[in-house]
């Protein structure tokens, strides 16, 4: 059962879309259950002024995309380096054992999307 956070954020998400100018697009994917995320960035002075994703998967993927772009948007890289799938997971209420994996794909396409932002700068 999910909690009526990953509800909430499953039918209303936050930050869904793309960002056209965006300063790094960070991806991660799981090939056996199809969930695939892009995370786009824009970054001004050290800081994640705008955060947007783009998420075909289930609902706990969705979720975790919507509720991790809320944990990090206007944190600095430094600190937005350091959310955990677990941070996303607990600001969700919870997730159901076999969806931990979304928590994760989502920090990696974080983590990937600033890993690029700081080699092109």
């Amino acid at each position: 059962m999910y909690s009526k956070k990953v509800i909430e954020h499953f039918t209303n998400p936050h930050n869904q879309g793309k960002i056209d100018d965006a300063d790094a697009i960070g991806e991660a994917g799981n090939m056996r259950c199809g969930d695939i995320m892009k995370i786009y960035i824009k970054v001004s002075k050290d800081k994640i002024i705008d955060i947007k994703f783009e998420t075909l998967g289930c609902a706990a993927a969705i979720a975790t995309s919507s509720a991790m772009t809320d944990l990090v948007k206007g944190k600095t890289l430094d600190v937005a380096k350091q959310i955990t799938d677990k941070d996303i997971v607990d600001s969700l209420g919870d997730l159901p054992p076999v969806k931990h994996h979304c928590s994760i794909l989502a920090t990696k396409a974080l983590h990937d999307a600033i890993e690029k932002y700081q080699k092109s700068t």
